[in-house]
């Protein structure tokens, strides 16, 4: 398998979605889907009465029949739930978590996999955060039921990862150390996972997925590749330009008069140290450029991510309406990206496009009752009493600080797990008739997507994309305001 020139980004929740990394990688390039809350999605998309049948088709395909029909029986609605009615909600994750919730979690992996797989030979990865721990075994083993082809982790420091996919391979029992605030050198917290536990009756073995590490320093870089518990096969290298969670800058924070974080030299990543390390590498943040992508190559790199022009065609899964105001926006020029310090409950950098009536406003996240029903956000912690508890700063302040959090966390923080899942049109209704509100991410070159609207349309695909960045005749593309286009 020769190495792919572009990846596209794993963004959101199924932003990158199974029709959006088909689309990519039926065109000969690495189309990835978004791991994140695939539970919730599809849970929630069998409850909206699953739109052409897709959900359970994937499905039929899945070799554990009836893990498949108690899905359908629990979530599925032939006519889709009423537009007033709440999404049944899914069990959250808690260290030994609900048998339920462990076989949902495999399906849906499996099932978004599956679907970005069907009908072509092209390749397909998964992309998943480190920080989200909880799920990532059921997830992962899900995906490699499914023939993922590589796996893309980030947001931390993915070091069993490797090794837990070798084991995965021959469906050996597998455990994870979790990241606990509080936990000493002698405190045990960890996750475990046995495939034979779910899938008692497997034949052979599964395909061992490539795993890429999203870094964002050759140091990391440096650690991955030496220290991991198997084979890394390469990184992504994730500048602070790029969309969704960003590395918070090195050293001493400095916030500009904007309110955004200040990076610097020391961020800048030095890419000669990771060239040492001989494994392949695609450089990511602000690369959808022929030019860039002529650079990046220069430079070393197998090739590039490239993520905010993706998010934006028609084959994502952002909600059509609020992806063509944003097109809109973006051909008249009025589209701003803010680097948030403090919206993410993770506390790392956020990247938040500003878009009235979202929790991009003060007064909007404001005028929300704070809930953490999705949780997948939330931080393990050591309790008095040795035992694991989970928190969230976005989650009620008082119950927060029951928790033993402090106050100055809450501040300006944000539901990004409800914000996400909206985006792709599947917000949940609140018992007072209260709408979760969307909360788009991007990366800053947001204004770049005015490039591929055609006058009078609204909309681009994914082939645009890939036809610009590595088609026979690149054109030049300019972005100021209404006269943005590709010309």
């Amino acid at each position: 398998m020769s190495e792919p020139i572009l990846i596209q980004g794993g963004m959101g929740a199924a932003v990158s979605n199974w029709r959006l990394a088909r689309a990519v990688s039926t065109q000969g390039h690495l189309g990835v889907v978004s791991g994140t809350a695939l539970d919730c999605v599809l849970a929630r998309r069998l409850q909206a009465g699953d739109p052409g049948g897709h959900m359970r088709r994937a499905l039929e395909h899945f070799p554990l029949r009836q893990i498949a029909d108690d899905i359908l029986s629990r979530y599925y609605i032939p006519d889709g739930k009423e537009d007033d009615q709440p999404f049944l909600a899914i069990p959250m994750y808690k260290l030994k978590a609900d048998q339920s919730l462990l076989q949902l979690t495999i399906a849906a992996n499996f099932v978004e996999v599956y679907l970005a797989k069907e009908g072509h030979d092209g390749i397909v990865g998964i992309n998943y955060l480190e920080k989200i721990q909880l799920p990532t075994l059921p997830s992962l083993y899900g995906a490699m039921l499914a023939g993922v082809d590589y796996v893309l982790m980030g947001a931390g420091i993915p070091r069993a990862i490797p090794g837990i996919l070798d084991k995965f391979s021959k469906h050996e029992a597998v455990s994870m150390k979790l990241n606990v605030e509080g936990a000493t050198t002698e405190d045990d917290f960890e996750m475990v996972f046995d495939p034979q536990l779910i899938n008692p009756q497997h034949q052979g073995s599964l395909k061992r997925p490539k795993f890429l590490a999203i870094v964002s320093s050759s140091v990391l870089a440096a650690t991955m590749a030496k220290k991991s518990s198997g084979r890394v096969d390469g990184f992504v290298i994730e500048n602070p330009t790029a969309g969704g969670h960003n590395a918070p800058p090195r050293g001493v924070l400095t916030i500009d008069e904007k309110g955004e974080p200040v990076y610097g030299p020391r961020d800048e990543v030095d890419l000669e140290a990771v060239k040492k390390l001989g494994l392949p590498f695609w450089l990511a943040g602000c690369f959808a450029d022929p030019k860039k992508l002529q650079e990046a190559r220069d430079q070393g790199a197998s090739g590039i991510q490239v993520g905010t022009v993706f998010a934006f065609c028609r084959e994502s899964g952002i909600e059509a309406e609020l992806k063509e105001s944003i097109v809109k926006k973006a051909v008249a020029g009025k589209v701003t990206v803010f680097t948030d310090p403090l919206a993410s409950p993770t506390g790392f950098p956020f990247k938040v496009v500003e878009l009235e009536g979202s929790y991009s406003e003060q007064d909007v996240c404001e005028n929300r009752s704070r809930v953490c029903d999705l949780g997948y956000l939330r931080s393990a912690y050591k309790k008095e009493d040795g035992s694991l508890g989970l928190r969230c700063p976005g989650e009620p302040v008082d119950v927060y600080l029951k928790k033993g959090g402090k106050i100055e966390d809450t501040v300006g923080r944000k539901c990004l797990c409800n914000g996400l899942v909206a985006n792709i049109g599947l917000p949940q209704i609140r018992k007072n008739g209260y709408v979760e509100k969307t909360l788009l991410t991007s990366g800053n070159d947001l204004q770049r997507i005015a490039c591929f609207v055609k006058d009078g349309e609204t909309s681009y695909g994914a082939a645009d994309v890939i036809n610009y960045l590595v088609g026979p005749a690149h054109q030049e593309c300019t972005t100021n305001g209404a006269a943005g286009r590709t010309v």
